[in-house]
């Protein structure tokens, strides 16, 4: 959708076609990044459990991560006349006014989430109940895009801008990152301490399909990523893959035809990722395909950490 918003607003203001993101060097360490977390997630998928000493693993990961950004040189600034009214005025606000204003907006956005998390989930469990539609499959849709949309927001707002739909893109592969490693460790560690000890998060055959797919899909976004460059035709593949597993999901079993199908859909498409996965892989073996992000990672990692260190 990135890509498609980039490619729509190109259109219509310079009457050119959009082909492909290209990625900037420094783009590298988000897209090596996501590199650990998913070969974790393997390795969760494999033991079929989510524990607190995997919470230990996955949250080194991230604040490796972190790290690792510490060490980087900050980007270009975004100019104080293309930020929208309210932050431009919190930005050109004397300091201690804009620490207060920053600090009051994190506390006003945690007091909300945490005042109608419970009633938000009741509310999408009835829905679902009033929908017809089963209320794993609901919640696992609705509830992520509702609760990521100021986040899509505003990467829609880069992505408008065309020249920062790389910083759109980024953006996204952080918030995987964080999502594959840091949100994941947190649910053992929350669960443990509702009930008062250490706990495991067993997974069923839908949850184990839902991961094992997920993971299909990192890793073929992940491939696609590889040449720092995301082509039409790969963000076109990645959301019909999506849509169609995600439209089956919605049909209930009781409709003909079309609802005995929808259980075998996940098995198909999580296919389709690995197969695809596959045959990125080889293009990257045999030279079709230039793995970019490695080289441009190797440059930043010795010019910011390597001689950092010297």
């Amino acid at each position: 959708m990135i890509y498609f918003a980039a490619a729509i607003v190109q259109r219509r203001r310079t009457g050119e076609a959009m082909r492909r993101i290209v990625l900037t060097g420094e783009h590298s360490v988000q897209v090596v990044a996501l590199i650990p977390g998913l070969m974790y997630a393997g390795l969760i998928y494999w033991k079929k459990s989510l524990n607190v000493a995997d919470a230990l693993v996955l949250t080194a990961i991230y604040v490796g991560y972190l790290v690792l950004l510490t060490k980087m040189p900050p980007q270009d600034e975004e100019g104080i006349d293309e930020l929208e009214r309210i932050p431009r005025a919190i930005v050109l606000s004397p300091r201690p006014r804009r620490i207060a204003l920053i600090t009051l907006l994190f506390v006003i956005g945690g007091a909300l989430i945490y005042f109608s998390a419970e009633p938000f989930l009741g509310s999408l469990f009835a829905l679902s109940v009033g929908l017809g539609v089963p209320s794993f499959v609901f919640i696992q849709w609705v509830a992520p895009f509702l609760s990521e949309f100021p986040e899509g927001l505003s990467t829609f707002y880069w992505a408008r801008t065309v020249y920062r739909a790389p910083m759109a893109l980024m953006n996204l592969v952080s918030s995987n990152i964080n999502q594959w490693t840091l949100l994941m460790a947190m649910l053992p560690v929350v669960l443990s301490i509702s009930i008062g000890g250490a706990a495991s998060i067993p997974m069923d055959s839908q949850q184990e399909l839902e991961l094992l797919m997920t993971i299909g899909q990192q890793l073929i976004g992940l491939l696609f990523l590889m040449n720092m460059e995301l082509i039409w035709w790969e963000a076109g593949g990645l959301f019909l893959l999506w849509f169609v597993q995600f439209c089956f999901s919605a049909i209930p079993a009781s409709v003909p035809v079309l609802g005995p199908i929808g259980p075998h859909i996940h098995y198909g498409i999580t296919i389709a990722y690995f197969a695809w996965s596959a045959w990125e892989l080889l293009r990257l073996l045999f030279g079709r395909k230039k793995p970019e992000a490695f080289r441009a990672f190797a440059e930043i990692w010795h010019a910011h950490v390597t001689a950092g260190a010297d």
